[in-house]
């Protein structure tokens, strides 16, 4: 739990401590909070309420919880999230550390959720941990994926995140341990893509082999030498290669030509159309573009490595994943962390007070946040 109940006057607005000190002067009251986000999001509240709840129980407090939006259900801009009543003594100055605990959740779920719908037969790989400021981001990040995956399996029969890079937060998604095989650290250490692929295969003999193949700018080469020193791994299915080409350069085989002529073979409407400077990029430019991914899997199909399954990573965020589903790419696994909010000041949750011991009040312009109880929550 963090921070502890000792640490929370240090972490929290030094006005609501202030609040406190003068409602235990003059007498406390319940107070009913009523919680939202301005824009529209997915409900990702659990870790924010069990810490509340906790700090309740260590102040020897009882609160009512009126969880409006259960876990993966989608929310309107501007609609309570979660009505909150207890003393106002015990809720005052928990109100930082409670919103840092539910926007950026509920907004990174939201976004988990738009990438796995818009590529259902995909499976995501959860990478945001390098990302993220500090182990208590990392935990709401991965919990947050967790529940934007669950979502899309329940409205799109989506694959979704099938585990995460670390193994701290590998309970979000039914593991004990993360999931991937090898950074680019390896691959410089070993001196070559097939030498990287050989020490990890000796070293995990029983486990999947997914090689990264960009290091040394020879993706397509590298790939297919992969492939045949390893030709029953490849055969089996159990053999993957990962791209994660920089956007400073094509992928090997492909220019912007190239890149054109590729996806006019396979996927034509999606470069006829009108598509956004941005979409183009994620079509045909440089990195790991849908163009490349589909050059991927012609070389390897044309080895005969119809098996190999292909891998791939960088900037996969909302607008990519849309964008990989318009040109129909063949990925297999997508490792990601562009998950995590864009914008940090969309995750800003806020909360207000909409009752004083049951009487209705709040501030001129929230009136929105009162009670309906006829209200139901849309899905």
């Amino acid at each position: 739990m963090t921070p502890k109940p000792e640490a929370i006057a240090r972490w929290t607005d030094s006005y609501f401590n202030r609040t406190r000190c003068v409602v235990e002067s003059f007498g406390d009251c319940i107070a009913t909070y009523a919680i939202f986000m301005r824009r529209p999001v997915v409900s990702a509240p659990r870790l924010a309420i069990e810490w509340l709840e906790t700090v309740a129980a260590e102040r020897g407090a009882e609160l009512e919880i009126d969880l409006r939006y259960e876990e993966g259900r989608w929310v309107g801009a501007g609609e309570p999230l979660i009505y909150i009543t207890g003393p106002l003594t015990l809720l005052v100055d928990l109100e930082t550390l409670l919103l840092q605990k539910i926007g950026p959740a509920c907004v990174a779920a939201y976004n988990a959720a738009a990438m796995c719908m818009d590529l259902p037969k995909v499976s995501f790989l959860a990478m945001d941990a390098r990302h993220c400021a500090g182990t208590e981001m990392a935990d709401l990040m991965a919990y947050a994926a967790s529940v934007g995956s669950r979502r899309a399996r329940r409205k799109e029969d989506a694959i979704g995140f099938i585990g995460n890079a670390t193994d701290a937060t590998a309970h979000y998604f039914g593991l004990q341990q993360g999931l991937g095989t090898m950074p680019h650290a390896l691959v410089g250490y070993a001196g070559s893509t097939v030498r990287a692929a050989e020490m990890f295969h000796e070293t995990f003999p029983d486990e999947t082999l997914t090689v990264l193949v960009d290091y040394f700018g020879h993706e397509v080469a590298d790939s297919l030498a992969v492939c045949a020193r390893f030709p029953e791994l490849a055969a089996d299915g159990r053999l993957s290669v990962r791209l994660d080409t920089p956007g400073s350069r094509f992928c090997e085989g492909l220019d912007p030509t190239a890149s054109y002529a590729v996806l006019d073979r396979h996927v034509p409407r999606a470069i006829r159309g009108y598509r956004t400077e941005e979409e183009m990029r994620d079509l045909v430019g440089p990195g790991v573009s849908a163009a490349a991914i589909w050059h991927m899997r012609e070389r390897l199909d044309e080895a005969g490595h119809d098996n190999v399954r292909i891998v791939a990573s960088s900037g996969f965020g909302p607008h990519k994943c849309k964008t990989m589903a318009i040109a129909r790419a063949p990925v297999d696994v997508i490792g990601t962390g562009s998950y995590l909010p864009d914008r940090w000041t969309e995750t800003y949750a806020t909360a207000d007070i909409i009752e004083y011991d049951g009487e209705p009040r709040v501030k001129v312009g929230r009136e929105f946040l009162l009670r309906r109880p006829d209200a139901e929550a849309a899905e």
